[in-house]
């Protein structure tokens, strides 16, 4: 009887675990899907956009999709999301799942969830994102990126921020600092995205290929910035 209850307890565990997994599956699913939509809007309008040249420089994106935030001027609480790198042999990398805790969005005011999206300008930068944490601002130079078609992008902001961010809320698209917000990587999601413990750094720098549930995200970076980044022509 003993023997049939722990056979009984470890299936319904199984299960258990099983339905998370699978669960937590199709939530990266659909959180990898709204990433592509959000990046498709925002960039689909080039006039309240992040500028082309500045994304064309970038070493990676990243997307956090629907962050939520808190009251008035209180600013962000907590939001995941993805980033791919820019392989100048293969193109964008397989994405890493993100974490990002804290942060002010001053000025952007009314609506629960916000989208946010980064770039990544240099391989320092780079190198603070394949870390498991790092504080945007302290760890990291951030700064507001700047709206529309272009821009000459040549002032000491642009040129020395590591990483430029913008965020969109109720339609109201603006560069904003994420200074003080923490970056983690999120294990949890990577596993259950490519079925096995990876880190970030694993998944970037060690040839991963894109996941099915991914090729729709990676595919639209790649649409808008198919080049190489001038850091390496």
């Amino acid at each position: 009887m003993r023997q049939i209850y722990r056979l009984a307890v470890c299936l319904g565990a199984g299960m258990v675990a099983a339905t998370t997994l699978a669960a937590d599956q199709q939530e990266n699913v659909d959180r990898l899907n709204t990433a592509a939509a959000v990046f498709e809007q925002i960039m689909g309008t080039p006039d309240r956009g992040i500028p082309q040249d500045l994304l064309e420089k970038a070493q990676c994106v990243v997307i956090v999709p629907g962050m939520k935030k808190g009251a008035f001027i209180v600013g962000a609480e907590f939001g995941k999301g993805y980033f791919t790198c820019r392989e100048h042999s293969r193109g964008w990398t397989a994405p890493g799942a993100v974490r990002v805790e804290g942060g002010s969005f001053g000025f952007q005011i009314g609506g629960e969830e916000t989208d946010v999206v980064m770039l990544v300008m240099n391989e320092d930068g780079e190198r603070r994102l394949l870390s498991s944490q790092f504080k945007l601002g302290a760890d990291a130079s951030v700064a507001a990126g700047p709206v529309g078609r272009s821009t000459q992008a040549s002032t000491d902001l642009y040129m020395t921020a590591e990483i430029l961010s913008w965020s969109r809320s109720r339609g109201a698209f603006a560069g904003i600092s994420l200074a003080g917000a923490t970056v983690r990587q999120d294990l949890k999601d990577n596993e259950a995205l490519y079925g096995r413990k990876l880190s970030n750094k694993d998944i970037i720098e060690g040839n991963t290929p894109v996941p099915p549930a991914a090729e729709q995200l990676v595919r639209t970076i790649d649409r808008y910035s198919p080049q190489k980044s001038a850091a390496a022509q």
